[in-house]
């Protein structure tokens, strides 16, 4: 029998993901499929029009921030095919026993939407960039914020006519 793969961790080694901090996280739909909505391109603006699954997502979001205490969601986006949240972790009193780690606030948050969609829609895992600075904040926030108008040269963008070397996901 062969062994199976071992999976890289892309998590920072030694990191308490349940400190204060605060976290960009990327969530991506299983197989990349666009079932959150899509990208209405407007003459004044750009904005997602989100599907029946996709607002759901968008509730859930919404809902993180008072599901923990001392955890906001500063700025997200629901994609057609991926989510981008900033997650703020901010525990006046420290640490405490039970606070959950940025991976089981985001794996609750995925099973919470399954159980409402009837199906799993997302592929395993996430993306998380522990966010450092003020300037790594603003450059991340903007890359969010602008990321429906900047859609087609997306690295998630999947478009049989995608530019060749399309836009990488780091912002």
């Amino acid at each position: 029998m062969s062994e199976l793969p071992s999976r890289k961790s892309n998590r920072l080694k030694s990191y308490d993901y349940s400190q204060n901090g605060t976290y960009f996280v990327t969530i991506c739909a299983k197989e990349r499929a666009e079932i959150f909505g899509k990208i209405i391109i407007g003459a004044a603006s750009c904005r997602p029009q989100l599907s029946e699954i996709g607002e759901i997502v968008e509730s859930e979001i919404l809902k993180l921030s008072h599901t923990y205490d001392g955890v906001s969601v500063d700025c997200h986006v629901v994609m057609p095919n991926h989510v981008h949240m900033i997650i703020a972790v901010c525990n006046e009193y420290g640490r405490q026993n039970a606070a959950p780690t940025v991976s089981r606030m985001i794996g609750q948050w995925k099973r919470s939407i399954s159980i409402k969609a009837g199906f799993s829609p997302w592929q395993k895992s996430f993306h998380d960039h522990v966010i450092r600075n003020e300037q790594d904040l603003i450059r991340i926030t903007e890359y969010i914020e602008n990321n429906p108008v900047n859609w087609k040269e997306d690295c998630y963008f999947e478009a049989e006519n995608a530019p060749v070397g399309a836009a990488s996901c780091r912002p």
